[in-house]
């Protein structure tokens, strides 16, 4: 029986709630009042369930997806305003031991390069990624007990805080590592990390086994129980997601909206991220492989229906996705999104794209000056903003001030604050023209006189030298 507060995986997602969901919803796809119901709910962000979400991505009424798309729209505005995040991945060894079909690092792989970065050449990646303007990354590694210990994680994340370069800093490392012990949690997070990041990559557990036949990942229990973990270990933002074309979209759409219920009704807060890869070609990975690829318009529904059903999480999207693809989703929900991204080790220090080495290939390949233009171009307010995390607003202190609409009294003034440190730091001539417009436009809409007036300073303080001020 389907059990939210069970610390155990195949309670919290309990296969068959999930083929019942999918049979009400395609029992209900034209149920036009039912329908207008759920979308009338979603209008009000106390978000959805997995149920009702179910119903929504097999409605069938051309009229009715375009109303909650649209919706979807307002839901981003009211909550999220034009502000965009960005980061970036820093891939620190693609040594790996496990046997996931649809990863080039998977160990039976004789063909990759394998590379893992010591501790100079980290070094050397973070300055390179602090001289583009990035204040933030999100670390990955391979998952190998000998090579790529818990040790040399801590060690590598405090390279990454304690490199800098002229006014460039690192203020915050989100980590993408395998599922590990709650004592390795809390070791994580007494070294500074920010958002725990963990792809279940499907929750449809004979096909999770199919993906994973071999190495400590292939045990679809630990991994799936791996926030619960790392929540235990103090880390209180986590990042869920799935890799959609693996499997069946339907399935993983509940059980993924499953798992942040999950975590509410047990942890007492929700992810903090939600991220909505695709699977995409690499070293020995073909898409002939996998049958369930998901095409753009289906793709572009999930991403609606994931921010009415979690109106307060976080939504990410990676450069796996082309430009096109990303402007569109952009309105539809995602508020982070990576930019001038290597996805291979060593990537930022070569003249190369050192492909040989990559995860996966990557469609959006401009340089995040030009990703940073693009959104000015198409009005959203670009953010290197790390201040809640270093503030504290983490986990439910930050989730309550979004629900009650709070947070955008921080947010905006952050991000007009980083964007003005990238501009006068980092930018080209023409996206400084551009950035700087739009921070005049954004500090005339602040609402509170005296918010307007403290970031008016700040932002003439930057000008003058000044670094690093946060609300």
């Amino acid at each position: 029986m389907y059990n939210p507060k069970s610390a155990h995986a195949e309670e919290f997602i309990d296969h068959g709630e999930i083929m019942e969901t999918l049979d009400y919803a395609a029992r209900n796809r034209s149920n036009r009042a039912l329908i207008e119901e759920i979308i009338n709910k979603a209008a009000t962000c106390k978000g959805l369930t997995h149920r009702e979400a179910a119903v929504l991505l097999e409605c069938d009424q051309p009229d009715l997806i375009q109303r909650f798309e649209n919706l979807a729209r307002e839901v981003k505005q009211k909550l999220y305003g034009n502000r965009i995040v960005l980061f970036a991945p820093l891939y620190l060894s693609n040594y790996c031991i496990n046997g996931c079909v649809y990863c080039p690092y998977h160990g039976k792989n004789h063909t990759i390069p394998r590379k893992k970065l010591t501790q100079e050449e980290i070094r050397q990646e973070v300055i390179a990624l602090e001289q583009m303007g990035h204040k933030r990354l999100a670390l990955e590694a391979g998952e190998h007990p000998v090579l790529n210990p818990i040790e040399y994680i801590l060690e590598s994340i405090k390279t990454i805080y304690d490199t800098k370069a002229g006014n460039g800093a690192i203020r915050r490392v989100n980590v993408n590592i395998a599922a590990t012990t709650v004592e390795n949690y809390a070791k994580l997070k007494a070294a500074g990390i920010g958002t725990y990041i963990l792809f279940q990559e499907t929750y449809n557990k004979e096909n999770y086994e199919k993906l994973h036949p071999t190495g400590p990942k292939s045990d679809y229990c630990y991994h799936t129980e791996a926030m619960d973990r790392a929540m235990e270990g103090g880390c209180d933002d986590v990042g869920i997601g799935v890799l959609y074309g693996l499997t069946t979209y339907r399935y993983d759409l509940v059980g993924l909206l499953m798992h942040a219920e999950h975590l509410e009704a047990r942890m007492g807060v929700g992810p903090h991220t939600i991220s909505v890869p695709r699977i995409c070609p690499a070293d020995d990975i073909s898409l002939d492989q996998f049958p369930d690829t998901l095409p753009d318009d289906i793709f572009c529904k999930i991403v609606a229906i994931i921010r009415l059903a979690a109106p307060y999480t976080g939504m990410i999207i990676s450069t796996r996705e082309s430009q096109r693809v990303r402007e569109k989703v952009l309105e539809l929900g995602i508020s982070q999104i990576s930019g001038g991204s290597r996805t291979s080790v060593g990537g930022y220090t070569t003249e190369e794209r050192h492909d040989d080495t990559a995860q996966f290939d990557v469609s959006d390949q401009r340089s995040l000056d030009e990703v940073i233009h693009w959104l000015l171009d198409i009005d959203y307010l670009p953010s290197f903003c790390t201040a809640c995390y270093r503030e504290g607003r983490t986990g439910d202190r930050f989730m309550s001030l979004v629900k009650r609409g709070k947070i955008s009294y921080c947010c905006t003034p952050n991000a007009m604050i980083t964007l003005k440190e990238y501009l006068e730091d980092y930018a080209s001539p023409a996206t400084r023209e551009k950035g700087e417009a739009l921070i005049r436009r954004e500090l005339e809409k602040l609402p509170d006189d005296r918010i307007r007036d403290l970031a008016n300073r700040r932002l003439i303080d930057i000008a003058n030298g000044e670094r690093d001020f946060r609300f």
